[in-house]
């Protein structure tokens, strides 16, 4: 017997849509997910999206995504990290942070400051601009963390801070 399950019984209700934006029908609904149902990994990566495209939207007029704001709140916790500290500490590929801090320092959120103690080293740093902007950003991730509890209960988000915590 095999198990059946389908993304309308899952409560997911995302769309395909065809070339023209249109919805396509039901078809994405009656494709069966089988062991997936069951699979974490599975569950927390379609959570994962859903999050992510909820961050994206409701900060989408200030033009920040998940990962810029993760290292301008960390160096706003933390004033002066190396750039190498930033990237281990939210895992992030060295390059990658190099990149994104090109982006934000063009935007004038955030400085380099070469390092007294080490002269490879760049201590980074939020401009005036940055703090204040980060002060905004951090007013929509909280209604964004109020779209997740809308989606999944107070009770759970809270629960699933905690399970997640471990891993942070």
């Amino acid at each position: 017997m095999s198990v059946r399950t389908t993304a309308r019984e899952t409560g997911d209700s995302s769309r395909k849509r065809a070339g023209n934006g249109a919805a396509v029908g039901d078809v994405a609904d009656d494709i069966g997910l089988d062991a997936l149902v069951g699979h974490a990994g599975y569950a927390v990566r379609r959570f994962q999206i859903w999050i992510f495209q909820d961050f994206i939207r409701t900060l989408g007029a200030v033009d920040i995504r998940p990962t810029q704001y993760s290292v301008l709140t960390v160096i706003g916790a933390n004033p002066g990290l190396s750039q190498m500290a930033v990237a281990k500490r939210l895992g992030i590929e060295r390059a990658r942070l190099v990149h994104l801090l090109d982006s934000l320092e063009q935007r004038k959120l955030v400085k380099r400051v070469k390092s007294k103690a080490d002269r490879r080293s760049h201590a980074l740093h939020l401009t005036a601009q940055g703090e204040t902007a980060l002060a905004k950003f951090k007013r929509l991730a909280a209604e964004h963390e109020r779209h997740v509890e809308e989606k999944i209960g107070k009770e759970n988000r809270e629960q699933l801070i905690r399970i997640l915590a471990g891993f942070t």
